[in-house]
């Protein structure tokens, strides 16, 4: 089997408002915003980290359903962390617990749903 050339380039969100929806989730991720942001586009830069690019498009649809694909956030200051996400725009949709994690799902500024998890 030929050596694979494949690499992730970027994580992308189809939205409304590009360049909003990449400030909320830029103050969530600690990340920069990329130069030139408009409606239509904005992507958050990866920073120090080997993270991926994480990009926004502007689509004319809204969102309709649940996520297929979801953000997970882990945090070991939960309950602040709570606080913070919900005092840049979050709402929060739900608690869960088992006997081995906890998390929160939240809602982004679009409605994107995202977890938060206690580390």
């Amino acid at each position: 089997m030929p050596a694979l050339s494949n690499s992730l380039f970027a994580v992308t969100f189809d939205c409304a408002d590009a360049a909003a929806v990449a400030r909320f989730w830029a103050d969530v991720l600690g990340r920069q915003v990329a130069a030139n942001p408009t409606p239509e586009r904005a992507v958050l830069l990866p920073g120090d980290t080997n993270a991926p690019r994480i990009a926004f498009n502007k689509v004319p649809e809204p969102k309709t359903v649940k996520n297929r694909m979801h953000l997970d956030v882990v945090s070991d200051a939960f309950d602040a962390e709570t606080e913070r996400l919900l005092s840049l725009g979050a709402r929060k949709l739900g608690d869960f617990q088992t006997d081995r994690a906890r998390w929160t799902t939240f809602a982004d500024v679009e409605g994107n749903e995202f977890d938060l998890i206690a580390g």
